[in-house]
């Protein structure tokens, strides 16, 4: 039998449910003085602390915040090796491009099943840590058959919302002959590794693959039942995002260059513009324009991107301050965009709020307010996790 428990005496409780709009244009939903019941490992009830019904459990909160926790919906976890020196290289003045991969690929070959997954469950501690509980990661710094699949193996123990990205960049071993390494992700590649993918994601971008080579590879995987994600005009303009409109990808990854008519195909979409903004903080880069896409209407995520060339972070609310800063978003939408917004990125609707039927993962903020995240930036304000209704830190 399962039981109950009440987290209570809650200064202000972020639901992303839209029934509690206070009529103040904020998308969070929010309930001051607040409690919130959780039954097993999903939430049973939310309202005022004075209205709470009895359970099991009782959890004095002491005048903080509680959040959904952060649903981060793009990352490369599964790899190994450092790149150290290039990133001190980038700061030092050499602009960032899409090569500096292969420096990882080479070393993830290398690394044994266990390094790899040793990798992994280090950094998703350290997520878990900082408050996020549900997490998508990919392959793509393997670029062979049996390297590919077992990245993906490794991370489908770990997460169901696992991403087949051979198409990261070219493999080394076929730098000439483009075509045949389309061929083998669209192939081989694709057969041996999606038995462990949900998703499938392409580096649109010059350096990368094309519009006509990512289309090709995304139509394959959507034929073998994995959903279209896109890595999308993140360094340039291109038909990424256009693409990732037409196919009906779940999400556009970086969205940094964008054309009035890429902001308008977003706009009309079910596809999400994912800002990835530890990338542009990573690489010196033009930031999003985050406040030309809410705007617009368009669906705004917010991830960390971690990897370990060009955003090696594993912060969202790292990212959420950012956000704030530098990309034109309020406290409220970068919070419901690195919660709720990433659920829509995943096409979730059991994570990223806090409503009966939901999955309970909550975070404990040591502040009375969600604000805090980008007020208090650098500062580990995140003092309770509960994931699946078990608290975890």
């Amino acid at each position: 039998m399962s039981s109950s428990t009440v987290i209570t005496n809650i200064a202000t409780l972020v639901t992303n449910d839209p029934s509690h709009s206070l009529g103040d244009g904020s998308p969070l939903g929010l309930i001051q003085d607040a409690a919130v019941v959780i039954d097993g490992d999903h939430v049973a009830w939310t309202g005022e602390s004075s209205k709470a019904p009895a359970t099991d459990n009782r959890v004095d909160a002491g005048g903080r915040a509680v959040l959904p926790g952060f649903v981060d919906s793009h990352s490369h976890l599964v790899f190994a090796g450092d790149r150290t020196q290039e990133f001190n290289a980038r700061m030092s003045g050499r602009a960032y491009s899409a090569g500096g991969i292969r420096t990882t690929v080479a070393a993830t070959r290398a690394a044994s099943d266990a390094e790899l997954e040793a990798n992994l469950t280090r950094y998703l501690d350290e997520a878990l840590r900082q408050g996020t509980t549900t997490f998508e990661t990919k392959s793509g710094y393997g670029l062979t058959v049996a390297d590919e699949s077992r990245a993906l193996r490794i991370a489908a123990a770990h997460t169901d919302e696992v991403t087949y990205l051979g198409a990261h960049i070219v493999s080394p071993d076929h730098a000439d002959d483009p075509a045949a390494y389309v061929a083998l992700v669209t192939g081989e590649m694709l057969d041996a590794c999606a038995p462990y993918a949900r998703w499938i994601d392409v580096f649109c971008e010059k350096g990368a693959f094309d519009g006509d080579q990512a289309r090709a590879i995304l139509s394959a995987g959507r034929a073998k039942g994995l959903h279209p994600r896109i890595h999308a005009n993140q360094l340039s303009y291109g038909p990424g995002v256009q693409l990732a409109v037409e196919l009906d990808a779940a999400s556009a990854d970086h969205c940094t260059h964008l054309t009035d008519a890429d902001v308008d195909a977003l706009a009309s979409g079910r596809t999400v513009a994912t800002l990835l903004p530890g990338a542009e903080f990573s690489t010196r880069a033009q930031w999003p324009d985050a406040r030309r896409l809410l705007d617009a209407g368009v669906t705004v995520a917010l991830s960390t991107d971690c990897n370990p060339g060009s955003s090696f972070t594993s912060s969202v609310p790292f990212c959420v301050a950012l956000a704030v800063r530098d990309m034109g978003m309020t406290p409220d939408e970068a919070v419901w965009s690195a919660t709720a917004g990433g659920a829509a990125a995943l096409r979730r609707d059991d994570v990223g709020r806090i409503a009966p039927g939901a999955r309970a993962d909550l975070i404990l903020l040591d502040a009375p307010s969600h604000v805090h995240l980008a007020y208090r930036p650098g500062v580990p304000l995140v003092s309770g996790v509960w994931r699946r209704g078990t608290r975890t830190v």
